[in-house]
């Protein structure tokens, strides 16, 4: 057959069925019977809650239950927490509080929920929540992320008056402190990482069905991550055996980290369900998607960096507050960024570091990864840092990078920070990068654009970030059935990404088994055995190494099976493209010959046990550090401050490439969010009152076609040892890169009119506003 393996730029097999409309979203999902729920959230951003009465609601058409946070706790239905070890400066134990299904007595921001009504249809929900009367007391709150760790801010909490919920340490403080002390110069920062939320193309869902004949729970819900949604359920919600519970994800639209697993509404459909005796679907409205979900980013940072009188780094200190929520519902409020910061060392050699993390508690919603998870964040501030030390010590920017940068001579690299890049060519993507990009000719395309009136500027930054956690192993099952096609059942949950694409394309460059009769089975706890799900540009190296060596097995046992009908020793069967072959002749079974005798008692060696199947959890043994070269060109126009991309060009090192095609879709995508961030996009809070003001699209920008350029991607593979696929992970890197190499391209443009500095997001109002005041300082 044509070759489709590893490598190929096969279209998504996904494409078809879901451009005719095929897709089985979440709000496809339908059964019958089914209740609508509609949640009452909290207006007030801090709030004590001194009466609620839900007696009119309850009385209200169609509607067939009301449920408050005493109903939940008088049922005694238990909450997740964060077991991850944490501690606060004083050395007392990490404040993680707990997030309720629903609020008792507090609402602590604006989104909480209130109650829980559900009716015969939405509609009646909806008018019958407009009866619950909910007497509030107003308290002050805090939102803002570093006036909120800041002595006399409010709490919001009474038992955590400074609201520091825990702090993380990494590096060596001493020798960190020691390079300062000999430092020829110190350059120090302050940068402000703004909040987002990932906006996907379809806004949660969930739909909870109890089964009372069989005391059995089935969630439908859109999440990235089914078996730990089951698990924190059954553990820690309702505390039955998991295999009471199911989980069915079916196509997902979109989910970027946010529509991980911790959230209220699976409990709370099940929990109905059950006490109605009917299934209860709970639709999230694009308008109550900011109000409802668990945001991204929001932290401020104190960075310095440390050179010698050769411009050498020697050392660099970061002190960042990040804001956490209200709540601290799981570990994974805790994910981002004091465990994902390690990379803020970039890809250059600075032998001494150290970074203090703080978390603190504010009245918005809480807090979770997002695409890059903390190394978005960390390239930010490196990148950004190198670009005002050059232009602080009035040396080239470029140049200062690479005198700095990790050499492959110096490769395998453990970075202060505790970091192993085991491989990489650094050097290499710059210098592909600069060419593709024609760095060289940016100053005549300026003159050009100063000759029309408008500000030109290029940004260059490097990128490298951690990925596939050794500490989380994936499932993948290859179960050939008696015809001889194939199953592939997988522990990942695809979200667009073209997982079933790429995971047939390993499976044919391992077994040789035609992708048309590979049926591809994923987020369904029922029907796939165990999985972490996906995250962390994970599912290729992880869940893509578990079909290598499950694979692996399979052929191993079909050459026991292939041994006997050939009439020959295991030893002398040799496997190549789908074909079994005694070693040195010409007789040879296909795999799918021997599959379908592997379902015939009398064609199998005695004592072979049937059918052929064979399943791998694989663990990675360290983290994967994709890298690369981002060169983004600006233009803008000063007299609206409006501005334009003009070119963007990245050099990326994801190891081997599985697919081309899928791998450029994902880098488009993860940059066009990384221009949303710095151009457009955030999540803002009143500072007095606490309001969301950002909740809807009116009011939350996001980037258009219109607001992008070309994007050139090309690769520069370095394949890593540590999984047999030689892989690093593809996913978030396009994300990782953007932000820095987008911004310091403004303030590049910028520069010459006396602008130095500028935070996301850079809107044209602000970068006018910018403007105005560079131009008044130079006029006083």
């Amino acid at each position: 057959m044509e070759k489709f393996g590893i490598g190929q730029a096969i279209p998504r097999f996904e494409d078809s069925r879901l451009l005719r409309g095929g897709g089985k979203f979440q709000d496809d999902r339908n059964v019958a019977g089914q209740a609508y729920a509609y949640v009452l959230r909290s207006p007030h951003a801090h709030a004590r809650i001194l009466s609620i009465d839900p007696s009119a609601a309850r009385a209200a058409p169609g509607v067939l239950g009301v449920y408050t946070g005493a109903d939940y706790q008088a049922d005694g239905l238990g909450m997740p927490k964060a077991v991850m070890p944490r501690k606060r400066p004083d050395g007392s134990p990490m404040f993680a509080p707990q997030r309720p299904a629903i609020v008792i007595d507090r609402v602590r921001y604006v989104g909480d929920p209130v109650a829980f009504i559900v009716a015969e249809s939405l509609a009646e929900a909806k008018d019958a929540a407009e009866l619950i009367a909910v007497e509030y007391e107003m308290l002050p709150s805090a939102t803002a992320t570093y006036e909120s760790a800041q002595p006399g801010a409010a709490p919001v909490w009474d038992e955590c008056p400074d609201n520091i919920s825990n702090f993380v340490e990494r590096g060596n403080k001493a020798k960190t402190d020691a390079a300062f002390a000999s430092a020829a110069r110190i350059i120090c920062r302050r940068y402000v990482i703004s909040r987002v939320h990932a906006q996907y193309m379809e806004p949660r869902g969930a739909l909870g069905v109890y089964d009372a004949t069989e005391d059995h729970y089935t969630l439908y819900a859109d999440c990235q991550y089914p078996h730990r949604v089951r698990q924190m359920l059954a553990n820690s919600v309702f505390r039955v055996p998991e295999s009471k519970i199911r989980i069915v994800a079916g196509d997902v639209g979109g989910g970027f980290g946010t529509k991980g697993w911790q959230y209220v509404e699976h409990r709370l459909v099940l929990w109905a369900s059950k006490k109605l005796g009917r299934p209860v679907k709970w639709t999230c409205e694009r308008s109550e998607a900011v109000l409802a979900d668990e945001h991204a980013r929001d932290s401020v940072s104190d960075i310095e960096l440390a050179l010698d009188a050769d411009n050498k780094f020697i050392g660099l200190r970061l002190n960042l507050i990040a804001n956490t929520g209200a709540y601290v519902g799981s570990d994974r409020n805790l994910l981002v960024p004091g465990l994902m910061i390690g990379t803020v060392a970039g890809v250059y050699h600075i032998p001494a570091a150290y970074t203090y993390i703080t978390h603190v508690l504010t009245n918005t919603s809480p807090t979770a990864p997002y695409r890059g998870a903390g190394r978005p964040e960390a390239i930010y501030l490196i990148e950004r840092l190198i670009d005002d030390a050059a232009r602080e010590l009035n040396v080239d920017r470029v140049e200062l990078r690479r005198r700095n940068m990790i050499t492959p001579a110096q490769i395998p690299y453990q970075n202060p920070l505790g970091c192993y890049y085991d491989s990489g060519d650094f050097p290499s993507n710059l210098e592909m990068a600069l060419k593709a990009a024609d760095f060289d000719g940016f100053e005549a395309r300026r003159a050009q654009s100063a000759a029309r009136g408008k500000l030109r500027g290029i940004g260059v930054v490097n990128a490298i970030e951690q990925s596939a956690a050794p500490t989380q192993s994936e499932y993948a099952e290859i179960r050939f059935d008696t015809s001889g096609t194939v199953q592939l059942l997988m522990g990942t949950k695809n979200q667009g990404q073209g997982h079933e694409t790429t995971y047939k394309q390993i499976l044919h460059e391992k077994l040789g088994v035609d992708p048309n009769e590979v049926v591809f089975t994923d987020g369904d706890t029922d029907r796939v055995a165990f999985g972490m799900g996906t995250n962390g540009s994970r599912s290729t190296v992880v869940g893509g190494s578990a079909i290598v060596f499950a694979a692996e097995k399979i052929v191993e046992k079909a050459k026991r099976i292939a041994a006997h009908l050939l009439e020959a020793s295991a030893d002398d069967i040799e496997f190549s493209s789908g074909a079994l072959t005694v070693r040195g002749t010409d007789k040879s079974v296909t795999l799918k010959q021997v599959a379908q005798a592997a379902f015939v008692p009398m064609r199998l060696p005695p004592g072979f046990d049937g059918g052929l199947n064979e399943s791998y959890v694989y663990a990675p043994a360290k983290d994967t550090y994709p890298n690369g070269c981002h060169i983004c060109e600006v233009e803008i126009d000063p007299e609206t401050g409006e501005p334009k991309l003009v070119s963007y060009v990245i050099v990326d090192d994801v190891g081997t490439v599985i697919n081309p095609l899928t791998l450029k879709g994902q880098i488009h995508g993860g940059i066009v969010q990384g221009v949303g961030q710095i151009l457009m996009e955030q999540v803002f809070y009143a500072p007095d009152s606490g309001q969301l003001l950002t909740a809807s699209f009116m009011d939350y920008a996001m980037p258009r076609a219109e607001s992008m350029c070309d994007i050139v991607v090309k690769s520069n593979p370095q394949p890593t040892s540590l999984n047999p696929l030689g892989a690093k992970g593809a996913g978030e890197a396009g994300c990782v890169g953007a932000l820095p190499a987008v911004m310091n391209a403004l303030i590049h443009a910028l520069q010459p009119a006396g602008v130095e500095t500028l935070e996301m997001p850079a809107t044209g109002s602000h970068i006018w506003s910018a403007l105005q005041a560079a131009n008044a300082r130079r006029s006083s």
